[in-house]
């Protein structure tokens, strides 16, 4: 959501993954050469599958299965491309033999244990993610150990719990922030939001009440890419992408990935930044009230030729008093 109130020039990597290409045979098989050769080789997924918020390809590719593919992929001994799935004999995984075990296209059905991507974590309590469990094991024991399988989903579960924690810190300071009148510059100082609504940003869900944070009771803000306050920002980068990284690292072997880079050691600068831009705030706000003024936030946060291009001020501009969801309230309305 965060990317479709763009304009299309804006977005051209978010809609030439997320449109017709999804639904088409040829986007992994390749149109002009159809060859279940090619679709088996890992590199088939990088076209899509990489950059800050599905960071697949990396993991992969740094990770000691990855290593073992890039430096043995040109001998036909060590990788036979030719094979069906069913009979493959690799000497290392690609991301095919994992996530299309046996040649099945249900390419979900061995995919991600946890939801959003990896930024919140699933009960895993329930059947649905037990069986997701029992099956990812069922993989690795192919060349690897059952009890080597679960310890590295364990480590992956420490990994990510740690990270929710970083999360949850950088958030409240965020939060507190706001609430106190400081977040700079507020919902109500801001253009709308891709819905149209001046709502809290980081408000995601019904579980805070009144207008404090810009709606009404049971309104849900909207994740905020453009156009919000630094810290906002900060807060949306580290769930939307460092935390991704913590996620895809440990579930690819990719441990320097989880841990280096923006992974585990980017959360701790971007609690930092939090922290330091939480503290500035503040200390503005006292100097301010001090000598008496009375700060008015800059017209270019509300208006702007970019602004105008967002699917909020449009909606704000050509249906006054509606959101996108008055205007789209029926089920499924998003796929069409």
């Amino acid at each position: 959501a965060w990317s479709i109130e763009r304009p299309p020039g804006d977005t051209a990597g978010c809609t030439f993954c997320h449109t017709s290409p999804e639904e088409r045979c040829s986007t992994c098989h390749q149109r002009h050469q159809f060859n279940p050769a090619v679709a088996r080789k890992s590199e088939q997924c990088k076209t899509c599958h990489w950059g800050k918020d599905h960071r697949d390809w990396e993991a992969y590719d740094i990770s000691i299965h990855g290593t073992v593919y890039q430096v043995n992929k040109w001998d036909p001994t060590q990788f036979d491309m030719s094979k069906k799935l069913a009979d493959a004999d690799y000497v290392g995984p690609t991301c095919q033999y994992c996530h299309m075990r046996g040649g099945h296209h249900n390419v979900q059905r061995l995919s991600t244990v946890y939801t959003s991507m990896g930024m919140s974590n699933a009960d895993r309590g329930a059947p649905l993610w037990k069986e997701k469990r029992d099956t990812w094991v069922s993989v690795c024991d192919d060349c690897h150990s059952p009890r080597f399988a679960r310890e590295n989903l364990q480590a992956m579960d420490e990994a990510c719990k740690d990270a929710g924690l970083k999360y949850t810190e950088t958030f409240k300071v965020a939060e507190n922030l706001m609430l106190d009148g400081m977040g700079e510059p507020m919902p109500k100082d801001l253009a709308p939001d891709w819905s149209g609504q001046h709502i809290w940003s980081l408000k995601i869900g019904a579980y805070h009440e009144g207008a404090k944070y810009g709606g009404k009771k049971g309104e849900s803000g909207e994740f905020r890419m453009s156009n919000c306050s630094d810290i906002e920002r900060v807060c949306f980068e580290s769930v939307g992408y460092w935390m991704t990284y913590i996620f895809k690292g440990m579930a690819h072997g990719s441990w320097n990935d989880a841990t280096y880079c923006d992974g585990s050691f980017g959360m701790d600068r971007w609690l930092v930044k939090a922290k330091a831009a939480s503290e500035q705030a503040r200390r503005f706000t006292a100097l301010e009230k001090k000598a008496g003024i009375n700060w008015v936030p800059s017209e270019f946060w509300r208006k702007g030729d970019y602004l105008d291009q967002l699917s909020g001020m449009k909606i704000v501009k050509e249906f006054p008093g509606k959101t996108i969801f008055n205007l789209c309230p029926e089920p499924g309305w998003l796929d069409t």
